[in-house]
C-alpha cells in the first residue's frame, strides 16, 4: 500500500501551484473500496486562500460521494517528508479514523515515515459521527 499512494502523491505533486513558496506538495488518499483520490496544494497571492494537497484530496473524494478512508500518503519536501499541517490535521479528523495510517514521505527518494492520523492529531476536535 505505502508505495503505490506515495507514488501517486508524488506525481501529484507535479501538478502543484506554488509560485510563492516554491514547495510542492502532493497527496493521495485511498478509500476503503480501493479508489485513490489525488491533490496537489493549490496557492494563492493570499495566503489564506490557498489550499493544501491533502484538503484538495479529501475534498475530491467527499464531492465524489466517498466517506469511508483507508490512508493516506503526502509528499513533499527536499530534505525531510511533509507532514499534513494542522488545518489538514483537523479537516482529516472529520472523515478518517485516528487509526488512519498516514506516510509521509520526500519529493523525491529517501525513507517514508507512516503513522496514523491519531498521532499527528491528539485531542483534536471530534466530529458529528
Amino acid at each position: 500500500m505505502q508505495t503505490f499512494l506515495v507514488k501517486a502523491a508524488r506525481a501529484a505533486a507535479a501538478h502543484a501551484h506554488c509560485p510563492y513558496s516554491q514547495y510542492p506538495v502532493g497527496a493521495a488518499l485511498l478509500t476503503a473500496d480501493g479508489q485513490v483520490y489525488t491533490g496537489c496544494n493549490v496557492e494563492n497571492v493570499s495566503y489564506g486562500l490557498s489550499i493544501c494537497a491533502e484538503r484538495t484530496a479529501l475534498f475530491k473524494a467527499v464531492s465524489a460521494g466517498c466517506r469511508d478512508f483507508a490512508a493516506l500518503a503526502v509528499a513533499g519536501g527536499d530534505k525531510q517528508p511533509a507532514a499534513p499541517c494542522g488545518a489538514c490535521r483537523q479537516v482529516l479528523a472529520e472523515f478518517c479514523s485516528p487509526g488512519t495510517p498516514v506516510v509521509v514521505a520526500r519529493l523525491k527518494g529517501g525513507k517514508a515515515i507512516t503513522t496514523t492520523l491519531g498521532a499527528l492529531l491528539p485531542m483534536g476536535f471530534a466530529s458529528l459521527k
